[in-house]
C-alpha cells in the first residue's frame, strides 16, 4: 500500500530525453522525496510510452526493427538519465512489457463490455509528433496557404481515413463537469482548470481510440485488424503499472486496490486535455476512481522556444550535469522556475545562481562552520551555553520556515519552499558575521559564548540539510556526514520533517570533520 502515489507523464521515447524530461523528473522526485521524510508510505512511477507512428517511422528510418529500437533507447538514454538526475523512482514502466500489454487489453475489454466502445468511420487531421487526432479548431494556418498546421509541431498534419473503434467520450462531458465543479483542486494550476473546463463546455465529441493503419502497437483483442491508439494505450501505465487487471486476491491487485487514485500526476501542458479530459473519462467508463489532481506545468524554454527536439532546442541533462553536478541541476530547475508557469534556462542564470546560493550561500556556511569546530574545539562539538535573544530568534525561524516549506511543498511551489530555506540560511550567515566567533576565539573569557555560537551553527545545518535533502541529496548527505550527524542521529533520509525544528538534536561531542567542498567553485567551460 502506498499513501502517496505520484506519476510522471510516460515519456515518448523516439528520440533521446532532454532537460524538459528531466524537469518533470526532478519535481516528482523532490514532491516523493518529502513526503518520504514526512514518514509517509510513497510510490514514484515514471517510465516510458514506445509504440506508435512517430517509433515506428524513426525506427524505419534507422533501419531497425521498432523493438530493437525502443529497446536500445531505453537501455542507453532512458534509464540512464534516471541516475543523472538521482531519480529515486519506485518503478519503471515500458509500454512494451507483457504486464502492461495484457492489461491494456483487459481495460479496453470492460469498456467495451460497459458499452463505450463502437466500430465507425474517422476521417480528419492527425498529427503524428503529437501522436493526436485534431480538431479543426486546434489547428493553424500556413503562411501563404498549403495544408494547416500543428501550432505545437509547427509541420503540417496528415489527413487519415480509416474505419477504427471509437470511444464515447461524448457520453462523459456532464460527469466531467460536475466532478471538477465539487474538485477544483483535481486540476492545477488554475489557469489550467479553467482550460479544461472551457473545453468540457464546449462539448466532447467521440474519438477513435484504435488504428488500423499502424502495425506499431498493442493488438484489440476482439479485431486482430486493429492496435489501441497509441495515448489509449499509454495512459493506462499509471494503472497497469501498480495491478490493475493482475489475478484477484493477489498481491498485485491488493496493491493497485490500496494505492489508486494517484495522489498527484505531473504533465506538460501541452498534454493536460489528454490526462484531464480522456483519461478520467476512460476511468470513469471502466468504473475506476479518477485521478486527485492532474498538475499541468509549464514549458521550459531556451532562447524563447519551448524544450524539444524537432527544434533543436533539445539538451541533454548530462551536459549541465557534468559541471554543474546533480544538485545543482535539481536546486536550479526547482529554485529559478515557478512550477507550473513557464520558464528559461540559460548558463549564464544557472551559473550566476550556483554561485551566489550555493557556493558563497550555504557552501560557504558549511565550510565555516565544520572549520572552526576543527580549529577553535579540535573537531568537537561543544556544549552550548544558555541562549541569548539571538539564538531564540533562529530557533523561532526556524520553526516558521519548516512550516512554510511544507505547506509550499504541499501546493507543488517548489521554488516558495527553497525560498524559505534561503531565507533561515540568510540569517544563520548574517548570524555568523554579526557574532564574529573568530573574534571570540581570541578571548578565553568568551569561551562559552563560542561554544553557543559553533553549536548552533551546526545544529542549524542539521536542520538545513533535513530541509534539503529532497532536494539535493547527494551535497546533503555529504553536509550530514561532515556535522557528525550520520554516526549520531542515523541516515539522512530517515530524518522526519516534522521533528526538523525541534532545537538541540546535534548531542555536544558529536565530531565534526571538514570535508570535501560541497559546492566548489567552477571554471567556465572553454567555448
Amino acid at each position: 500500500m502506498a499513501d502517496f502515489y505520484v506519476t510522471t507523464p510516460i515519456y515518448y521515447v523516439n528520440d533521446a530525453p532532454h532537460i524538459g524530461h528531466a524537469y518533470t523528473t526532478t519535481a516528482g522526485d523532490v514532491l516523493t522525496r518529502w513526503h518520504r521524510q514526512r514518514g509517509e508510505s510513497v510510490w514514484y512511477l515514471t517510465g516510458v510510452d514506445e509504440h506508435g507512428t512517430k517509433v515506428q517511422r524513426a525506427a524505419e528510418a534507422g533501419g531497425v526493427a521498432p523493438q530493437e529500437w525502443v529497446d536500445r533507447l531505453v537501455t542507453e538514454s532512458w534509464r540512464p538519465v534516471l541516475g543523472t538526475i538521482d531519480a529515486a523512482n519506485d518503478d519503471f514502466i515500458r509500454t512494451t512489457e507483457p504486464r502492461h500489454q495484457e492489461r491494456v487489453q483487459r481495460f479496453w475489454e470492460v469498456v467495451r463490455d460497459n458499452g463505450y466502445v463502437y466500430e465507425a468511420d474517422y476521417e480528419g487531421p492527425y498529427c503524428v509528433g503529437c501522436e493526436e487526432f485534431k480538431l479543426p479548431g486546434d489547428l493553424v494556418e500556413a503562411e501563404g496557404g498549403g495544408p494547416p498546421l500543428c501550432p505545437v509541431h509547427g509541420r503540417p498534419v496528415e489527413m487519415l481515413r480509416e474505419k477504427n473503434w471509437f470511444f464515447r467520450l461524448s457520453a462523459f462531458t456532464d460527469a466531467l463537469i460536475e466532478h471538477y465543479e465539487r474538485h477544483p483542486e483535481a486540476v492545477q494550476p488554475a489557469s489550467a482548470y479553467n482550460e479544461v473546463m472551457s473545453f468540457l463546455r464546449g462539448g466532447l465529441v467521440d474519438i477513435s481510440m484504435s488504428r488500423s493503419s499502424v502495425a506499431w502497437g498493442i493488438g484489440l483483442p476482439w479485431d486482430e485488424q486493429q492496435v489501441v491508439y497509441v495515448w489509449f494505450d499509454a495512459l493506462l501505465n499509471y494503472i497497469t503499472a501498480i495491478g490493475y487487471g493482475a489475478d484477484p486476491g493477489s498481491e498485485e491487485a491488493r496493491f493497485f486496490a490500496d494505492t489508486w487514485p494517484a495522489d498527484v500526476q505531473l504533465v506538460g501542458k501541452d498534454i493536460l486535455r489528454f490526462h484531464a479530459v480522456y483519461w478520467p473519462a476512460m476511468l470513469m467508463a471502466a468504473g475506476l476512481p479518477v485521478p486527485r489532481c492532474v498538475f499541468a506545468h509549464g514549458w521550459l524554454l531556451v532562447g524563447g522556444e519551448k524544450m524539444s527536439k524537432t527544434r533543436l532546442t533539445g539538451i541533454a541533462p548530462e551536459q549541465i550535469t557534468d559541471h554543474f553536478g546533480s544538485d545543482a541541476f535539481r536546486y536550479y530547475f526547482m529554485r529559478a522556475i515557478q512550477f507550473g508557469q513557464d520558464g528559461s534556462f540559460s548558463w549564464e542564470d544557472m551559473s550566476a545562481r550556483y554561485t551566489a546560493e550555493l557556493a558563497n550561500g550555504l557552501g560557504n556556511l558549511a565550510s565555516r562552520a565544520t572549520a572552526m569546530v576543527q580549529r577553535y574545539r579540535d573537531g568537537r562539538l561543544p556544549a552550548p551555553g544558555s541562549p541569548t535573544d539571538d539564538e531564540r530568534a533562529l530557533q523561532d525561524l526556524l520553526a516558521e520556515v519548516a512550516r512554510a516549506a511544507d505547506d509550499a511543498v504541499e501546493r507543488l511551489d517548489f521554488a516558495g519552499a527553497i525560498a524559505h530555506v534561503r531565507r533561515f540560511i540568510d540569517a544563520v550567515n548574517l548570524y555568523v558575521t554579526e557574532r564574529e566567533p573568530w573574534v571570540l576565539a581570541k578571548d578565553p573569557g568568551e569561551a562559552q559564548r563560542l561554544d553557543t555560537v559553533l553549536y548552533t551553527v551546526c545544529e542549524a545545518l542539521r536542520a538545513v540539510a533535513v530541509l534539503y535533502n529532497p532536494v539535493m541529496p547527494r551535497a546533503m548527505t555529504s553536509m550530514w556526514g561532515q556535522i557528525g550527524a550520520e554516526a549520531t542521529l542515523g541516515p539522512i533520509g530517515e530524518q522526519r520533517l516534522g521533528d526538523v525544528a525541534r532545537w538541540g538534536q546535534l548531542p555536544p561531542g558529536t565530531t565534526v570533520s571538514k570535508g570535501a567542498i560541497l559546492f566548489p567553485r567552477l571554471e567556465e567551460p572553454a567555448e
